[in-house]
């Protein structure tokens, strides 16, 4: 996956958890809170995993003199 994919992934799905974890207070759904909290979490992790695949590639790109 490149690195753009993960981060907007990674956005979509920090995204739709928070959504989840705010109906779940609302309606008293604990389940579904705990649910938007672990979608919120992988989100995040998918986020950093593009951030770091670019913070890679343009250390590479540095070392070998490309712009």
């Amino acid at each position: 996956m490149s690195s753009t994919t993960d981060k907007l992934k990674g956005l979509a799905n920090e995204a739709v958890g928070n959504v989840k974890q705010g109906v779940g207070k609302v309606t008293g759904n604990d389940h579904l809170v705990v649910e938007g909290k672990a979608q919120e979490l992988k989100g995040e992790a998918q986020r950093t995993v593009g951030e770091a695949k670019d913070g890679l590639k343009s250390a590479a790109d540095s070392l070998l003199g490309r712009k």
